[in-house]
């Protein structure tokens, strides 16, 4: 009997031996569990927290006559003074604190709610003293602000963000991969950059058959300058794929000045129209009258009704952004259906 009894309590012991090596076990797997679990969350937020780390200290090269800048975080109070810069950020939904609001594109207008944005002064007189007080991060300028460049990046870091038109879709790139990077940005950025590749691609398969010359001109008060490749309207050219009625324009910021007898003389087949006047003077412009006249209508592109007025905010105000690049495109797109 005792036999028994103790076989008994052997038995018994045995049982809470292997209960407890089982809840032990248990134990260690929903530790372990756990353990991966917060192993794997810290990974990403360690991982997450490095990329965005990553970039900064972000140093941003520039071209020559603009020191280089190096910003330790990512900009909160930033001033734009380039609408093409403007326009890229807007369309990233980037916020901004100042912008110049003398001449603000209409499709920008928001900006000049002052209630919500400060006026950082006029294109070519940027309010120094108003700026100063922002206190902000980074300057976005181009080459209506170089002469106020050298006091400006006194007051906080400041970043030419204007174009080569020499190479304008890699330097439109660049300035929108900028963005995108500095902003936290990058993938909208590259989407963006792939829609209008896109576009872009699709414009010049449509001109590369097209054999007819294309001169672009900008009209201002009567007078006209004449764009080639490489020059601040080129992109008509080099990019788009319209063959040139003249190779050899002066290449610069300004154009070449010419005379309405100049583009009778070329005698282009199509004719791109840059309306200053309906931007920079308050009041109807004239360019259309001044422009159609008995000498220019003569040429063939009146003739067989190839004149196109380009929209003066996307090309004069606000080349180089994302939204008016796209608007660019279309247009062009639309004209030559």
């Amino acid at each position: 009997m005792k036999k028994y009894k103790f076989l008994a309590i052997m038995f018994a012991l045995l049982l809470l031996v292997l209960a407890a090596c089982g809840s032990n076990d248990e134990t260690k797997e929903d530790v372990s569990t756990t353990d991966e679990k917060a192993t794997e969350e810290t990974t990403e937020e360690t991982t997450g927290g490095a990329e965005e780390a990553s970039v900064y200290p972000l140093t941003i090269a520039q071209p020559e006559g603009y020191k280089e800048v190096t910003l330790d975080a990512k900009p909160e109070t930033v001033v734009v003074f380039d609408y093409g810069y403007l326009d890229t950020l807007d369309a990233l939904e980037v916020d901004v604190a100042a912008v110049s609001t003398s001449s603000l594109p209409t499709y920008l207008s928001k900006y000049a709610d002052e209630a919500t944005y400060k006026n950082a002064g006029a294109l070519k007189e940027p309010d120094f003293e108003a700026i100063s007080m922002m206190n902000p991060d980074v300057i976005f300028i181009s080459g209506r602000q170089a002469d106020a460049y050298e006091e400006l990046s006194k007051i906080a870091p400041t970043v030419y963000v204007g174009l080569d038109t020499t190479d304008y879709m890699n330097s439109f790139k660049a300035n929108t991969e900028l963005a995108g990077k500095m902003f936290g940005k990058e993938a909208e950025a590259t989407a963006a950059l792939e829609e209008i590749d896109a576009k872009v691609a699709e414009l010049a398969g449509k001109t590369e058959s097209i054999e007819e010359k294309a001169l672009v001109v900008l009209a201002s008060e009567g007078e006209l300058s004449a764009y080639g490749p490489g020059s601040r309207f080129g992109v008509i050219h080099d990019v788009y794929g319209f063959k040139a009625v003249d190779e050899n324009l002066e290449v610069s910021t300004h154009g070449q000045n010419v005379s309405y007898e100049y583009v009778l003389e070329k005698n282009p087949d199509i004719l791109f129209i840059v309306d200053r006047d309906a931007v920079a003077i308050e009041g109807e412009s004239g360019t259309k009258a001044a422009i159609e006249n008995e000498i220019v209508s003569k040429t063939n592109a009146v003739k067989n009704g190839k004149v196109y007025y380009l929209d003066p905010e996307a090309w004069y105000l606000s080349g180089g952004g994302i939204e008016s690049e796209n608007a660019k495109i279309d247009a062009v797109l639309e004209a030559i259906k």
